[in-house]
Formats: C-alpha cells, structure tokens, sequence
C-alpha cells in the first residue's frame, strides 16, 4: 500500500519513485487508501497534476475506508496520538494496510511505528 510521500515522489518524478510504482502497478500490488487519494489531490496545483494522479489512481487497486479500517484507525490514533502525534489519516492509512493485509510502503517511519510490515523502498 502505498503512502503519500512516496507517490509524490513519483508524481514530482523521482525515478527511484516511479521505478518502484511501476512495478508495484505492473504485479498488480499497487493499493492505494482513499485517505491518500485525498492526500494527493491537496498536492495538486493545475490541471497537468491533477491528470498525474488521475492516471496514477487509474494503475492503483484503491480501498475505501469502511468500518473495520476506520474501528481499527480510531483505535491506532488513540495508542499512538500522545507518544508519536498520529494523526488521524495516518492512522487511517496504517489501519487499511492491516485490515488487508498489505505492506506500507513509505519513507517515515516516524508516523507508523504501529506497523510491523513498513516497507521504506530507498534511502533518501
């Protein structure tokens, strides 16, 4: 599952970024939260971005909040809101890629220390 960090790499078109993507989208194991498709279009400043992240929503198997994730995020925000400062979406993204089972795939480490299957592709 895809952070938002590391897609607004690729989206600012750092090869490592988008070499990484690219094969992820190619496996077929590019997921992609709904919280970081929000996330993404907060970046978005003209037209020639917002088709970027169209096309790159469009290579994304994308997961919807539902109940179990946002049961799990509201749990993970609150183990984690006073010693790490998680934030709600954060806690949103780390609560899908458990409830499907998926490695998160970002450069901080910092915001997910609740997930034992982060994956940091490349050191900046």
């Amino acid at each position: 599952m895809g952070d938002s960090d590391v897609l607004i790499e690729h989206l600012r078109g750092r090869e490592q970024s988008t070499a990484f993507i690219a094969e992820l989208a190619s496996n077929g194991e590019l997921f992609v939260s709904t919280i970081t498709i929000a996330e993404l279009f907060t970046e978005v400043y003209d037209d020639r971005d917002e088709e970027a992240v169209d096309a790159l929503i469009r290579l994304s198997r994308v997961v919807a909040v539902n109940e179990a994730i946002a049961r799990r995020g509201g749990v993970i925000r609150a183990h984690y809101r006073q010693s790490h400062g998680t934030r709600l979406p954060d806690a949103l993204i780390a609560a899908t890629a458990e409830v499907i089972d998926a490695t998160l795939v970002s450069f901080n480490r910092r915001h997910f220390p609740m997930i034992s299957n982060l994956l940091v592709p490349y050191e900046r």
